[in-house]
Parts: structure tokens; C-alpha cells; sequence
């Protein structure tokens, strides 16, 4: 059967005081667009233009943060994993963050229909004065038409090494029609929108009391910093209500001071 396989590759470089495109490297269904940007940073866009994924499909993203720039990765919009008729959807993204650079991964919503599978890793290398800030989050089905994505399959891996030093590791994983994750207290806890943000920077204890206000306004988040690491994890009964809670975290955050604009549009 007919698969899509994309490849997007991008880098940026400073000149002026202003971070601009030094590399792009577009493949397959793997489209990545330069907005005109009105800050110091560089925005791009990621896009599949295969307009979903499913078992088979193949999408690989990476992306480099020269030193002394500030590059911010965002989504066109969600992006939809489809019922699969054999294997899992794979999709991988490695970003390098080099030294005094800044990145920001801030795709949209990874939404799951039923029967769907997927396969998604994350990998960062971080310099010791460079800042990273990343978010992931998944939709189990679209809560309009009714949908719960019981029978979705996901398997979900981050790693972020500092300086070679693995300091942030996690590995989540839903089976289908595991009604114990879905519906225990001490896991999704009936929730179909779930996500994860994680700001590594020098200045993370700037942040966090403004962040545990943010949660403290909901039940179902929480926060926590260890030395220059935050963790933000969430869960909402949908996509919507998740948003309520990600996107005051990522403006706080944000190098931009905002969340990206394809955010609102």
C-alpha cells in the first residue's frame, strides 16, 4: 500500500542581532514554511501534507538552534493519526540546541482516531547555556463528533541531555482498549486530552511561581522544578479545556511571550 514518508530538516545562524534560515531541507510529504517574523527569533512551521498519518507512514523533523539564535517550531495545525490496517504510524523529531541558543517546540495537537497507532519519539541535546522549551500533547478523539479513541495505541519517548547529561527522561505508553490507564484515578483519570511541557533554562526558578498559579486554578495539573528543570503535565476532558491550562504556561515561558499566532487563527 501506498505510504507517506516525509524528511524536514532546519537551522538557523545569526547575523545582524537576528536569527535567520541557514538550512532548510524539505522531503516527501515534509513541508516546513518561514512566516516573516517581527521579533529576533526565527518562526517555522512544520506541515504534512499527506493530511494525516497511519500505520506505516513515516515522518522524521529535525531542527538546529545555531548559537546566539533563538529558533520557535510550531504546527499548521493538528496533526491526525487514522485507523490503522497494520502497524504504527512513526514519527521522529531531534532538535540541537547549541551554545547561548534558544528552541522552542511548540506543535499543535496530535489528535488520535480509533483503531489508530503511533509511534513518536523526541530527542534534544541541549548546551549548558542554551534553553529549551517543549511541549507534546494528544487528543483521544474528537469530543464533537462524539469520539473516545478507545482502541487507540500509543507509544510516546522524550529524552533531553545537557552538556551529553541525560537529565530528563520518560517513556508513556496506552494500549487499546486499556480501560485501566484510561479510567484509573492515578493515571488519565477519564481524561481524553493530555499533554506535557518541559522548560529547561538557567533561569527556571524565575518561572515557577508564576506557573504553579497557573495550575493551582486546575485539579487535573501539576508543576514541578528540580535545579534548572520544569515539568508541566496536564489532563482535561478535551482538547479545549487542555488549552485553558497549556497556553498561559507556554506565554509565561515563551521567549516570544506568547504562544505562536497559528495557535489562535
Amino acid at each position: 500500500m501506498q505510504r507517506a514518508e516525509g524528511e524536514g530538516r532546519i537551522a538557523t545562524k545569526a547575523r545582524a542581532g537576528l536569527s535567520v534560515l541557514d538550512t532548510l531541507f524539505q522531503a516527501g510529504c515534509s513541508k516546513i514554511r518561514v512566516p516573516k517574523a517581527y521579533g529576533s527569533w526565527l518562526e517555522a512551521v512544520l506541515i504534512n501534507t499527506s493530511g494525516g498519518l497511519t500505520g506505516g507512514d513515516r515522518m522524521a523533523w529535525s531542527a538546529r538552534a545555531a548559537a546566539q539564535t533563538h529558533l520557535s517550531i510550531t504546527t499548521q495545525a493538528c496533526e491526525r493519526i487514522y485507523r490503522s490496517t497494520g502497524g504504527a504510524a512513526r514519527v521522529s523529531s531531534r532538535l540541537s540546541i547549541e551554545a547561548g541558543a534558544r528552541l522552542d517546540w511548540l506543535p499543535q495537537e496530535t489528535i488520535m482516531f480509533n483503531g489508530s497507532a503511533l509511534d513518536r519519539s523526541l530527542e534534544i541535546d541541549l548546551a549548558g547555556n542554551g534553553v529549551f522549551l517543549g511541549l507534546e500533547t494528544i487528543i483521544l478523539g474528537r469530543e464533537a463528533h462524539g469520539e473516545d479513541a478507545v482502541s487507540a495505541m500509543i507509544s510516546d519517548r522524550w529524552h533531553v541531555r545537557r552538556d551529553g547529561d541525560l537529565i530528563h527522561a520518560e517513556a508513556a505508553r496506552l494500549d487499546a482498549d486499556d480501560y485501566c490507564a484510561r479510567n484509573n484515578s492515578a493515571l488519565l483519570g477519564g481524561a481524553r486530552a493530555y499533554g506535557t511541557l518541559c522548560y529547561v533554562a538557567s533561569d527556571a526558578g524565575r518561572h515557577i511561581d508564576r506557573l504553579k498559579a497557573i495550575v493551582a486554578e486546575h485539579e487535573t495539573a501539576g508543576v514541578s522544578r528540580i535545579g534548572d528543570k520544569i515539568v508541566l503535565r496536564a489532563t482535561e476532558r478535551s482538547g479545549y479545556l487542555l488549552r485553558k491550562i497549556i497556553m498561559p504556561a507556554i506565554a509565561a515561558l515563551s521567549g516570544a511571550g506568547a504562544v505562536p499566532k497559528l495557535w489562535t487563527l
